[in-house]
């Protein structure tokens, strides 16, 4: 087993070129090569001028990009072309700086999913019908390795970043420990969908426009908070993400206040706009709050809550996490923690906090390919004067599901938080609380 620590040249060459074998190679024209110089150009300038840090970390970027340059004019296909791009970014090592390539007009649905628990990988979900489920991959199965490479703390947003951004695959081959300790190796078929490249945004047809819409309304419907009332006193809310309306946090803070005891469910929750979580975290105090210090590349100003103190829910707060908590709902967990407004419980979170913002660009007369550059605007320093970067929150209590608790569905982590709110629900049953909902394929 390889550890991955890195998108470094060892990465780059090893592991993408590991995935892209299997599609074959093709000598990359002359135009597509100076394409793929154009968008490296681009990028490395977003970097260059936007970057929080106009130090670059200490890192001699104009090298870099002459690494980067050369490097593609020796690249073989469009894939290591993307890879040397991305690779150059990654130097950075920060969670919220990447490049975003054109996209692959496909849609690869790999019918499990896998996440850290404490610091191994864990199959946690497996989609019914699916090949993944025919092969034999049960929640609870560890994860040794994902196409030979070991995933860790580190390297797993790594990898999916490659497998769900740079190079969507038709099937990985997974190493598998089993419940009885067994090892073995699987190769399980994704469901790939094609689509339509869209390469002109004013030749988009009327079905274009219907497909982006249905997608938008089911990522909309998937991010929804969900609510369980229990024992009249204690309001449960799932938050998958921020981003939300004003509307729903309103109706959050509304819902919570005619009840004593409140668990905020931000497992899973990858963050979102900033406003949200000021508007958020206003409807948690009762006075004005200091979130964290903005340094951005020229100046250093204050975030804090947005606070309306007649509507605010002043009871008991308990606020779940887990290694894929990200960005602004570790923000949330943290200021908690600062403040002892509440308890934080489950697994230490991902550590992936910056802002950033999106760089738009485009190539091509003909045939147009849109792609980008997520780059960090700035860094987000506590009120404890510590970054969460690179570090994430670790709860107040350190409470994970064991790999027989993902087999059977068990939530030990939520019926946990509902002891600690004065009431009694079972692992079992605080796993059916809030069913998954698959993405439609």
């Amino acid at each position: 087993m390889i550890p991955l620590t890195s998108l470094s040249k060892r990465f780059a060459m090893v592991f993408v070129l590991t995935l892209t074998c299997a599609t074959g190679w093709s000598k990359l024209p002359t135009l597509d090569r100076e394409q793929a110089q154009g968008m490296l150009e681009s990028v490395a300038s977003d970097v260059r001028k936007y970057y929080y840090d106009p130090k670059l970390r200490g890192i001699d970027w104009d090298a870099q990009v002459g690494v980067a340059k050369n490097a593609i004019a020796l690249a073989d296909s469009w894939d290591v072309a993307r890879l040397d791009i991305a690779a150059l970014l990654e130097k950075l090592n920060d969670s919220h700086t990447y490049f975003v390539p054109p996209p692959y007009p496909i849609r690869e649905d790999y019918g499990w999913q896998f996440q850290m628990v404490g610091d191994r990988c864990y199959v946690v979900r497996v989609r019914p019908k699916s090949d993944a489920e025919a092969k034999g991959l049960k929640p609870g199965d560890e994860v040794l390795t994902i196409e030979g490479f070991t995933p860790t703390r580190v390297s797993l947003p790594k990898i999916e970043y490659v497998l769900h951004v740079l190079r969507p695959m038709s099937g990985l081959e997974v190493g598998l420990r089993d419940s009885a300790g067994k090892p073995r190796l699987v190769n399980a078929a994704a469901n790939v969908r094609q689509t339509r490249a869209i390469t002109d945004l004013a030749e988009m047809t009327g079905r274009d426009t219907q497909v982006l819409r249905l997608e938008h309304e089911e990522q909309k419907h998937l991010m929804r908070p969900r609510y369980k009332e229990l024992d009249g006193e204690l309001l449960i809310v799932k938050f998958p993400a921020f981003f939300v309306q004003d509307i729903a946090i309103d109706e959050i803070v509304s819902k919570a206040r005619k009840h004593k005891n409140l668990i905020l469910d931000l497992r899973g929750n990858g963050g979102g706009p900033q406003a949200t979580l000021q508007r958020l975290l206003g409807g948690l105090f009762d006075h004005e709050v200091k979130i964290a210090d903005i340094v951005s590349r020229d100046k250093t100003t204050s975030l804090e809550t947005q606070t309306d103190r007649r509507d605010s829910f002043s009871g008991n707060l308990i606020v779940l996490v887990d290694s894929a908590s990200s960005s602004a709902s570790e923000l949330l967990a943290k200021v908690v923690q600062i403040q002892k407004r509440g308890t934080v419980l489950g697994d230490r979170t991902s550590g992936r906090v910056m802002e950033a913002k999106f760089y738009p660009h485009q190539t091509g007369s003909s045939t147009v390919l849109f792609y980008g550059a997520m780059v960090s605007a700035a860094n987000l320093i506590m009120t404890d004067g510590k970054s969460l970067e690179n570090v994430g929150v670790t709860p107040d209590q350190l409470v994970l599901p064991a790999p027989e608790d993902l087999r059977a569905g068990r939530d030990p982590v939520m019926a946990k938080a509902v002891e600690l709110a004065g009431a009694q629900l079972s692992p079992e049953d605080a796993g059916k609380i809030f069913p998954y909902e698959w993405p439609a394929q």
